[in-house]
């Protein structure tokens, strides 16, 4: 039995885009899509058995017609295709309020055949061409579910966590115990491991996350643990595997150096419980390159431009989104000619910014054109960038700009 995972789709991320002329649509937008049909014509052309995504189809909770209409062209390729999708429900996809439908139950509703949402914490039963498959879904778990109720009166934050975390875990446990055990099984998560490496999705997490141990997923029952909502790609445990497949675009320059692809898992369904894992492979995709450029001026220099300009052509900047990053004394600022070295970018698909990082000065100053027109939040964004904030506190920093602006109206 073959499976395609993979998970953090997040159609609806437009930073560092331009607008397509043939289109009128972001590029980024086009980018997205562009990984997306590599996997679904990877899983018709390969043979997969069964793709399992584990959430976050969108940026957004209330993603746009124009998102939904792609992300469903995509998944009706693959049920006319014979595929079955399993859909797990992530942070991004569940509704703020309660009685509000997630963006993927738009499926069951149309009857698209083929097509599995897993929204609530229990195990599935999916046929593939190859036979039956268990899959234990853990969506995503609402706290304002959990705070409603009696349980959570008077608990602290750090309570109302460590209570969540302990009932995903025994409902976890419960489910593998009731697994049957000649039936192929695996776990689809959207959750934090709290052993996972984190990468840049801290700036879009909704909410404040709860953290669970390796070992509350890691159970002998399953024969793979798919997981989903940490967009670095990384296995945390080798028997059973338990993997991220990680975001499927490199969303800011938080990612610059992660791989980015999706996995391709054979179960061997003869085997027995605990050996049927035949084969893991991760598969990079062609997403859209970061690239950060470091130049240091020494002072003295005779053209800081020609400097800055050779340090440039030392990378390869086609169709990539870029970043320039200057350090230089204060007298030789006057010398750098902007727009030889924005020439010098032309091959790059996207400037995110040029900063100058000038000695003998207290503040990091931006270029007037990356500062023309953009919005408050975008330039909250650049200036945390320009000056290396960690992304943790990076994170921190927007949510609260965010909730001013928003309430001022800005």
């Amino acid at each position: 039995m073959r499976i395609l995972h993979f998970a953090d789709l997040h159609i609806g991320v437009e930073n560092y885009g331009r607008i397509d002329p043939n289109t009128g649509l972001s590029s980024r937008l086009g980018d997205f899509l562009h990984t997306y049909d590599e996997l679904v014509d990877y899983a018709i052309d390969g043979g997969v058995d069964l793709v399992l995504f584990c959430g976050d189809a969108y940026k957004s909770r209330n993603p746009s017609q124009t998102h939904q209409r792609e992300f469903a062209k995509r998944i009706a390729r693959l049920s006319n295709a014979g595929i079955p999708t399993f859909l797990l429900v992530g942070n991004h996809d569940t509704p703020n309020v309660i009685a509000q439908a997630t963006a993927l139950e738009i499926f069951p509703t149309l009857n698209v055949t083929n097509v599995h949402i897993g929204d609530r914490l229990r195990t599935y039963m999916v046929e593939t061409r190859d036979g039956p498959l268990q899959v234990v879904a853990v969506p995503w778990i609402k706290r304002s579910e959990f705070l409603a109720s009696d349980a959570a009166r008077g608990m602290t934050h750090r309570e109302i966590n460590e209570a969540i975390e302990r009932s995903i875990a025994n409902a976890v446990r419960l489910q593998a115990e009731n697994l049957d055990g000649g039936v192929p099984a695996v776990l689809a998560g959207h959750v934090t491991i709290s052993q996972s490496t984190l990468a840049s999705e801290q700036s879009m997490m909704l909410g404040h996350d709860h953290a669970l141990l390796n070992s509350s997923v890691a159970l002998p029952q399953f024969d793979y643990v798919a997981l989903g909502h940490i967009h670095r790609h990384q296995v945390l445990n080798r028997q059973p595997r338990v993997v991220y497949a990680g975001s499927v675009q490199r969303v800011d320059f938080g990612e610059e150096k992660d791989d980015k692809g999706f996995c391709v898992v054979e179960l061997d369904t003869s085997q027995p419980q605990g050996a049927r894992l035949s084969s893991f492979e991760f598969v990079k995709n062609s997403a859209r390159e970061f690239v950060t450029v470091d130049v240091k001026i020494a002072a003295g220099d005779e053209d800081p431009t020609a400097t800055v300009i050779k340090a440039i052509q030392g990378h390869d900047l086609a169709g990539a989104i870029v970043r320039l990053r200057l350090t230089l004394p204060a007298e030789l600022e006057a010398l750098l000619l902007e727009s030889k070295i924005r020439d010098a970018l032309g091959a790059a698909h996207y400037v995110a910014s040029i900063s100058k990082d000038i000695e003998d000065r207290s503040r990091t100053r931006l270029s007037d054109a990356n500062t023309l027109g953009i919005s408050p939040k975008d330039a909250l964004r650049m200036y945390l960038d320009t000056r290396k904030v960690a992304n943790d506190r990076a994170a921190v920093l927007m949510e609260y700009a965010e909730a001013l602006i928003e309430e001022t109206g800005g």
